[in-house]
């Protein structure tokens, strides 16, 4: 939950407090910290003593994680394409 609200800030600090001048150097920005949080995360697994015991439980959780948002998505997109598609090709055919 904590990560959610930081990425909402995040998120709301980046559109309405840095400038589009600064877009260049934001999304450097962006890139190494994206670096530091995969390198955080390797160091967080490569220190863990059951890392190999629990490579097949993390290895279904990523593929849950990976799976169901995508889709969960694909699914809307096209329920959402259907309805309001079909709405448009009526209302030119009129």
């Amino acid at each position: 939950m904590d990560v959610l609200i930081v990425m909402c800030f995040g998120i709301l600090a980046g559109r309405f407090l840095v400038p589009n001048r600064a877009k260049k150097e934001n999304e450097f920005i962006s890139l190494a910290c994206t670096f530091l949080l995969i390198l955080s995360m390797g160091a967080t697994l490569g220190k863990d003593q059951n890392f190999m015991s629990n490579l097949s439980s993390l290895g279904l959780s990523s593929l849950l994680f990976f799976f169901i948002p995508t889709v969960l998505s694909i699914l809307i997109v096209y329920v959402l394409t259907k309805k309001f598609m079909e709405k448009r090709d009526n209302s030119q055919e009129k």
